[in-house]
């Protein structure tokens, strides 16, 4: 009786139009980021928020915008990591040579050239699909990685080819220890998962899941691909550039292109695989799994090898963590395409039945 829906009538359109239409999960989503903003800072410790809470909150945004290109439009990208190196980098150019510029709009100035370089990269996608499109994609990969490299204008001519950032403040605030970031970057979050969830239940959305379903029916019936492709890739673009400002100024605080290569597109691929395809409370699923396991393994491999008398090392742990990953892609891809979302959403099924299930 929990869950159920009896007695919450829909009497005017704007209610019937809200994000979460269910009372219940209006109380849980707004209980939860009251937990987030208030609890968690009580609970928590430095090591908390650093090693784990500040990557997950990052990493969940890269994925939203990760999703809304693969799994809302059915656009296939690895350049994900090249993306948040152009937010990266760029974020760190107008932060360093624009004077008195907020850290704000430095941070989404890096989306946007973000947002530029996703347009003109998937200017393709208008001709080829899947695998070629992929490819395409990894091309931004490539070029990024050797652009950052090779330019020394992003770096500001440092001579170890490494950017900076430090003494960074929002209205007087200084944002210095682990809690600071962690709230600014949750801050971060919010905002942008409150957006991208209404921009996939809106007009746009519809257009991007009907160019994944079919694109070709999507065109007849007067969807045009260009509009609606271009603007997956831009708006995905945006949200992974922000990602990857936050990941430089916030996380790294000192960081070089290898922070931002192939290894970071495969793990954003992974994190929308496992969580789920157009879902994103699935991208906060996947972050966390992607976040928490390798921490698990260090801390669980050895311990169990000991109970054996087995050694097992650090490069051990590491091999073992991407054979892990790779297993549970492929089961994930075979017996759940739709990864931890499906689940998430078989329990509130399971809620609305209960005491009574059927």
């Amino acid at each position: 009786m929990f869950y159920r829906e009896n007695g919450q009538f829909k009497t005017t359109y704007q209610s019937d139009q809200q994000i979460f239409g269910v009372k219940q999960d209006r109380i849980a989503i707004i209980a939860l980021i009251a937990f987030a903003f208030i609890g968690v800072p009580l609970l928590a410790d430095e090591y908390l928020f650093r090693a784990i809470l500040v990557p997950f909150l990052i990493l969940s945004l890269a994925a939203i915008g990760v999703n809304i290109l693969v799994g809302y439009c059915g656009q296939i990208s690895l350049g994900s990591g090249a993306f948040m190196a152009v937010g990266a980098y760029m974020a760190y150019n107008v932060f360093m040579r624009v004077e008195d510029v907020p850290l704000i709009v430095a941070l989404l100035s890096g989306g946007f050239f973000a947002m530029v370089a996703g347009i003109i990269f998937g200017i393709p996608s208008l001709r080829v699909k899947g695998l070629y499109l992929a490819v395409a994609t990894l091309a931004a990969q490539f070029f990024f990685d050797w652009l950052f490299v090779r330019v020394k204008w992003f770096t500001l001519d440092s001579p170890a080819g490494t950017a900076e950032v430090s003494n960074l403040s929002v209205f007087g605030w200084q944002i210095a220890s682990p809690l600071d970031k962690y709230l600014f970057v949750l801050g971060f979050v919010v905002v942008f998962a409150l957006l991208a969830k209404n921009l996939v239940r809106g007009p746009i959305g519809r257009e991007w899941m009907a160019i994944r379903d079919m694109d070709v029916a999507a065109s007849v019936i007067g969807i045009r691909p260009m509009y609606a492709k271009l603007t997956a890739f831009a708006v995905s673009s945006f949200i992974i550039g922000v990602a990857g400002a936050l990941w430089a100024f916030i996380h790294l605080g000192s960081w070089e292109p290898l922070s931002f290569d192939i290894n970071r597109s495969f793990q954003l691929l992974f994190i929308v695989i496992i969580g789920g395809l157009g879902s994103i409370m699935g991208c906060f699923f996947g972050a966390a799994f992607i976040v928490i396991i390798p921490i698990a393994l260090n801390q669980l491999l050895p311990w169990f090898g000991s109970l054996f008398g087995v050694e097992i090392s650090t490069a051990m742990v590491g091999h073992a963590e991407f054979m892990i990953f790779g297993a549970l892609i492929v089961w994930f891809l075979i017996k759940e395409p739709h990864g931890l979302a499906k689940y998430w959403s078989m329990a509130r099924h399971k809620l609305r039945l209960w005491p009574f299930p059927h």
